[in-house]
C-alpha cells in the first residue's frame, strides 16, 4: 500500500485569484453559450424581417385589390341605388294600378262618369246619376273597403237629368 503524504500546507487564495480561477476555467462555457445564443437571434432576426417583407407584399397586394375594384363597387352602389328607385316606382305604379281597377269594377253600371282625374295621391271624379242610393252603396262600399285614406263625396245637386256629384278619394 502506498501512501501520498503532501507535508506542504495549502496556500489560502484570495478573492482575486478566486476570479481570475472562475474566469479562466467557465467564462469559455460562458462565451460559447453566449456566441450561440447570438447566432440564435440572428437567424430569428433573418425569419422575422423575411415575414415582415412579405407581409409588406401582401399589403400592397390588397391595396392594388382594393384600388382596381373600387370603380366596380361605386358601380354596383350606383346600379344598387337605381334599381331600388326602379323598384319604388313600379311598387307605385302597381298600388295605384290596383287602386283605380278596384274602384272601375266597383263602379256601378247606373252612374254616368263625366269627368275623371287620376294622380299619384288623388281620384277625382265628376258624374251623374238617376238614382241617390245607387250613389250611396258605392260611397258605403268603398268607404267600408277601407283602402283609401280619404273618400270625400261633395257637391251633390239635384238637375233635371238627375243627380249630379264630385267624389274626391285620396290614394
Amino acid at each position: 500500500m502506498k501512501y501520498k503524504i503532501n507535508l506542504i500546507a495549502k496556500k489560502q487564495e484570495d478573492f482575486f485569484e478566486r476570479i481570475v480561477y472562475f474566469l479562466l476555467n467557465y467564462l469559455r462555457y460562458i462565451l460559447v453559450i453566449t456566441q450561440i445564443i447570438v447566432i440564435g437571434v440572428f437567424f430569428y432576426k433573418f425569419k422575422v424581417d423575411q415575414e415582415i417583407i412579405d407581409l409588406k407584399e401582401t399589403v400592397d397586394q390588397k391595396k392594388e385589390i382594393i384600388t382596381i375594384s373600387q370603380p366596380l363597387i361605386k358601380e354596383v352602389k350606383a346600379v344598387d341605388f337605381k334599381m331600388n328607385t326602379i323598384e319604388t316606382i313600379l311598387k307605385d305604379q302597381n298600388k295605384l294600378v290596383d287602386l283605380i281597377s278596384y274602384t272601375i269594377s266597383n263602379f256601378p253600371q247606373a252612374i254616368r262618369l263625366i269627368k275623371l282625374d287620376i294622380s299619384q295621391k288623388e281620384l277625382k271624379m265628376e258624374g251623374t246619376t238617376q238614382d241617390i242610393n245607387i250613389l250611396k252603396s258605392f260611397y258605403m262600399q268603398i268607404k267600408k273597403d277601407n283602402k283609401f285614406k280619404k273618400i270625400d263625396l261633395q257637391n251633390i245637386k239635384k238637375e233635371d237629368f238627375g243627380f249630379s256629384f264630385n267624389m274626391q278619394i285620396l290614394l
